[in-house]
């Protein structure tokens, strides 16, 4: 894996690589056991594989914060809100490419989504080639549950507190999502864990990091900016 901060401005100059990969995070409650930092962990686990699949591409520094305030109600949770990281992300992707041809989103936390149409709107009428990918699970549960646990058990197990775990809210997100919208997180589940994370392994993390990595991988390959 190539890594951006790590490289000088001369070796980026020499860069022959047609593709920046900047994991977009959060930090925001992740239940009991899981840390702030979660969505961005694996954000970032994602891009690193991918770039080690895909020599050629650079992962930059990943941005940590995003619009999390659905979990404000949590200590612990830092938000931007919509606006500001529709902000941050315009003028991040103008500064990369005026030297790099195309732009990848990684993007771990789904709160970020308003804020990355929007700013794909904007840049795109400019001729900015950026992509939006989601690291999102099909059939996984939403927040904090097993699915998330399990890649985090694959990524940086040493940050997953030990159980017994605690189950949370387990309705489906589309029953949750009205009264996400309008309250908070916190309203629907007092202990801030949508799913059960029960069951979650490293093994499963493992399985669910690969199927991204080639997930994004296609994506990209199938990227016709």
């Amino acid at each position: 894996m190539t890594a951006l901060a790590l490289q000088t401005w001369p070796e980026t100059g020499q860069w022959t690589g047609n593709a920046t990969l900047v994991p977009l995070g959060s930090l925001e409650q992740h239940g009991p056991h899981l840390p702030l930092d979660t969505d961005t962990q694996i954000a970032e686990a994602v891009a690193r594989r991918y770039a080690d699949l895909r020599p050629g591409a650079l992962v930059a520094p990943a941005l940590a914060y995003g619009a999390s305030g659905e979990h404000e109600s949590f200590p612990g949770t830092v938000s931007l809100g919509t606006a500001a990281t529709t902000h941050v992300l315009v003028e991040l992707v103008r500064s990369l490419t005026r030297w790099c041809p195309r732009v990848v989103l990684v993007i771990g936390h789904g709160g970020n989504a308003d804020a990355v149409r929007t700013a794909v709107a904007t840049l795109t009428p400019e001729g900015r080639h950026v992509l939006p990918w989601f690291a999102a699970v099909p059939g996984g549960d939403a927040h904090a549950g097993r699915t998330e646990t399990s890649l985090m058990l694959a990524v940086a197990p040493d940050r997953v507190r030990p159980g017994p775990w605690l189950a949370g809210q387990t309705a489906p997100l589309e029953e949750l999502w009205p009264r996400l919208r309008t309250e908070s997180v916190r309203a629907v589940s007092p202990i801030g864990v949508l799913g059960d994370p029960n069951g979650a392994t490293a093994a499963e993390g493992e399985r669910l990091l690969d199927a991204l990595v080639r997930r994004l991988d296609a994506a990209v390959r199938g990227w016709q900016p």
